[in-house]
């Protein structure tokens, strides 16, 4: 038995051990990972999905394929990336910063690499300018053991959400005003999810977030709940709760969405590794072998992710460090683990992703390039044995394109949206 100082340090132990171990674990396009292999590819994935692997999720293992940045995105990239520096106290100079990609080339040896690559997945390539994300369908349960050592995930509450959208200020590429908007506030972008469709209680519920590009300013986030007839500021702390008797925290959204200059970024390394990038089955299938806690999806061996750790610089952050993994060709966040104070393994979250022109196959909507879509992801509790699991588009919208991409107001999505009294309204 690990002693309590062991227990503490085991998560760490896992992840360095996986950084400095050579690559044995070899997986082939066709087969499936699952409980009986895990050890096979404890190399190959984060201590958090190895836990889940050992209850009963399973990979399908496809053969790599890539992944290219949007023309616009990549086009701006070489335009403006060679100009852009970071302050001498880590934090972006968004003077220099115009569109696309920050810092297209890490050195691994750059003392300020971690911080460039999360730089790298805030000016994200899967959205530049707007996007809308419509009917997203979620459950959250709680994970119990049966008899014969499997498990059951017990739905306690189901979530729809008509609308989560984004409106950026800087770094557009595709949609006018090109590649700024007029921004006398100074905001990188606004953010918001509402309304809540279910569960009943919640209805009518939602976020509003503002972030501003001077890097002292904190984030403007509140949250309505009809229950209270009121719009209420949440502090940067709050963040890190989640919302609504789920698993997801608002900086978690995407792996990561919280101020970069709010934490202290290491890199732990660079290995191959797993990740779900080329989901093929929509919706996403839940796992028969864990009891539906997470979904059995495609998984591709990529030959490098970054490893980076966040540890928050402020006090009473829910989390004492993020263990990011993002993968090196797309700079998205393939899966993340939280940790808990006592340095043990918290949460675990996963997104399933699809690189392709149309973010549904069974619906008509499809752009004249492949883009970057995140149909499903999966929040775990491993202490608590809870879980969040979403859809987008959700199970009960087949038809739905559920990702509208740099559509600009023809989806609605103008700065009159991103207020907090159309919020309560």
């Amino acid at each position: 038995m690990r002693t309590r100082l062991g227990r503490r340090l085991w998560p760490l132990v896992c992840v360095f051990a996986a950084l400095a171990a050579p690559l044995s674990a070899q997986v082939r396009p066709g087969e499936t990972i699952g409980r009986k292999d895990a050890e096979r590819v404890r190399e190959l994935v984060s201590p958090g999905v190895l836990w889940l692997l050992g209850r009963g999720m399973e990979m399908r293992i496809i053969a790599r394929q890539p992944c290219e940045d949007p023309p616009a995105y990549r086009a701006a990239t070489e335009k403006y990336s060679a100009q852009v520096r970071l302050r001498p106290d880590g934090v972006l100079d968004e003077s220099t910063y115009v569109a696309g990609r920050p810092f297209p080339t890490i050195d691994p040896n750059d003392p300020q690499a971690a911080t460039k690559i999360m730089y790298n997945v805030e000016r994200t390539r899967a959205f530049t300018d707007d996007v809308t994300a419509r009917l997203l369908d979620a459950e959250t349960g709680s994970i119990a053991r049966t008899p014969n050592g499997g498990q059951t995930f017990r739905v306690e509450r189901h979530f729809v959400l008509d609308a989560l959208r984004v409106l950026r200020y800087v770094g557009r590429t595709e949609t006018a005003p090109v590649p700024a908007l007029p921004n006398p506030d100074g905001v990188l972008a606004k953010a918001g999810q509402y309304p809540v469709l279910e569960p009943f209680d919640l209805k009518g519920a939602g976020v509003l977030g503002y972030r501003y590009l001077d890097a002292g300013k904190q984030d403007d986030t509140w949250i309505y709940l009809p229950s209270l007839r009121r719009a209420r500021r949440l502090s940067s702390v709050q963040r890190s709760d989640a919302l609504f008797a789920q698993d997801v925290d608002i900086d978690s959204y995407g792996g990561y969405a919280g101020r970069i200059p709010r934490f202290r970024w290491k890199l732990l390394g660079e290995k191959p590794m797993l990740a779900s990038r080329h989901g093929e089955r929509l919706p996403p299938a839940p796992c028969p072998g864990d009891g539906g806690v997470t979904f059995c999806e495609s998984w591709e061996p990529l030959p490098r992710m970054w490893v980076i750790e966040g540890t928050p610089q402020f006090a009473g952050y829910a989390y004492s460090k993020r263990v990011i993994f993002v993968d090196d060709e797309t700079f998205l966040i393939a899966y993340t683990d939280l940790y808990g104070e006592s340095g043990e393994l918290w949460k675990v979250a996963i997104n399933h992703r699809r690189h392709a022109r149309k973010p549904n196959p069974n619906a008509a909507l499809e752009y004249p390039f492949a883009r970057d879509f995140l149909y499903g992801f999966v929040v775990v509790d491993t202490q608590l044995h809870h879980a969040t699991r979403a859809a987008l588009p959700g199970v009960g919208f087949p038809k739905e394109p559920g990702w509208y991409v740099n559509q600009g107001d023809r989806m609605d999505a103008g700065e009159d949206w991103f207020t907090v009294d159309a919020l309560i309204q």
